[in-house]
């Protein structure tokens, strides 16, 4: 006889406060809740914390703005991740390939450790290998989200929530109001990164960025299949590796009734995966044969998941522009800055950069991780409300985590305050920040 099986929905429990997503802005805003008091839950798809920082990059950018002078503008939850990196290996401060200021490269494989040990300390309750299929509404709030992962299916429900998936999974899910990549201006690109071991840094460094892409060019012109021609490679804490961003895929592609994106079609994900790959061999031919110092490399990693840059954006409360951004706007709600420039990956082989008055930074304000119609949601990272030039700057990871830490505190005072979102007080906001050692202004 045939034993039929049912999938019954398991409560997970109630938390006051959910984060989805445990990248850089996630783990941020979890922290930031939990040390506030708030019982927090934070949810991931992948077996460890830190989402792009760990499986993707190995660099923080953002914590300084660019140009002559370099100005710290970041601090708080990020300076925490920073030091705890600090205790488990070496940290390198290195100027971008591109004038976007000073970054903090650092190994992703102690970041995880480090994300997890923060994480545990604040006293966040963390959920990994777990997908978030369906969110439940009643009366105009999130109630729940539905889960399922290798145990089953799961239930688990807060006071307030905050998105920090990305992709805005969870904006998404709850019907709310969001842009996608490619509307109104062109969706950034795709990058799978790879490092080498084995490299001669020194010889290396015999030739700049600028022969660099000659080299480029010129294996272009031979046959290598090149799509980029103006990728970087930068040392690693690990001597005699480098790690590079050089491979470019398009993250839409044309049908006839529009586009889709590579969040939308799964087996257009799945070949951008494959492809990202192939392109990282080619690249690494293209280093091995035609690059002084990689005559002996070898590729010893390939990023754990495609780069995403950018798929859907939140409609919040405010939407921060290009301008905005090139006039370094500052703002009564602001609660982080950034002086990163824009950075656009397009189509193609060129990359666009647009950059702030010197020494100066943008706002980031509060309502633009506030969701339209949404009286328990924020957002935090790659998904916050802004343009697509404006997210091109902003998007960094230093500011991830700065936008998160920002929600989960609203978070956390929303529900153990039992107040919307946009009850708690900014002034509260902001005064708890700058006590934990954020920077909400320029000086």
């Amino acid at each position: 006889m045939k034993k039929e099986f049912e999938f019954m929905r398991q409560n997970l429990g109630r938390f006051q406060v959910i984060v989805a997503g445990a990248g850089s802005a996630g783990c941020s805003a979890a922290i930031s809740a939990a040390r506030l008091g708030a019982r927090t839950l934070l949810i991931d798809r992948l077996p460890f914390a830190g989402g792009t920082s760990t499986g993707v990059l190995d660099t923080f950018y953002g914590f300084y703005t660019p140009g002559e002078k370099a100005k710290k503008i970041v601090g708080g939850v990020p300076d925490d991740v920073v030091s705890e990196l600090r205790s488990l290996g070496s940290v390198i401060e290195r100027p971008n390939t591109y004038g976007a200021g000073t970054g903090i490269t650092y190994n992703p494989e102690y970041l995880k450790v480090a994300w997890e040990r923060l994480l545990k300390r604040s006293g966040v309750t963390v959920l990994l290998h777990s997908l978030i299929n369906e969110v439940i509404i009643s009366h105009g709030q999130i109630q729940s989200l539905i889960l399922s992962n290798r145990a089953g299916i799961f239930e688990v429900s807060a006071e307030t929530f905050v998105d920090c998936t990305g992709d805005a999974d969870v904006t998404h899910l709850a019907n709310l109001p969001y842009e996608r990549a490619g509307e109104i201006s062109p969706a950034q690109t795709l990058t799978t990164t790879f490092r080498m071991v084995n490299v001669n840094v020194k010889e290396r460094k015999s030739i700049s960025k600028e022969q660099l892409h000659k080299l480029m060019q010129e294996a272009f012109a031979e046959g290598y299949q090149l799509p980029r021609k103006e990728g970087s490679d930068h040392i690693t804490t690990v001597p005699n590796t480098t790690a590079t961003v050089m491979t470019r895929l398009d993250s839409i592609q044309s049908k006839e009734d529009g586009f889709e994106s590579v969040i939308e079609n799964p087996f257009f994900l799945t070949e951008s995966e494959m492809l990202g790959r192939e392109q990282a061999l080619e690249y690494a031919r293209f280093l091995k044969e035609k690059v002084p110092g990689y005559e002996n490399a070898e590729i010893y990693g390939l990023s754990t998941f495609l780069g995403i840059r950018e798929t859907r954006r939140v409609h919040g409360d405010y939407r921060v522009t290009r301008d905005d951004v090139l006039n370094a706007r500052q703002f009564d709600d602001q609660i982080a800055l950034c002086g990163a420039p824009i950075e656009d990956h397009h189509s193609g082989d060129g990359t666009e950069w647009h950059y702030l008055p010197d020494g100066s930074a943008v706002g980031i304000p509060l309502s633009s991780l506030r969701v339209k119609e949404a009286s328990n949601l924020l957002v935090a990272g790659r998904c916050f409300s802004a343009s697509h030039d404006a997210h091109a700057s902003i998007r960094s990871m230093a500011q991830c985590m700065a936008m998160g830490s920002a929600a989960g505190v609203n978070a956390a005072i929303s529900s153990t305050e039992r107040k919307t979102i946009r009850e708690v007080e900014t002034s509260k906001i902001q005064s708890i920040l700058q006590d934990s050692g954020a920077i909400l202004s320029i000086l």
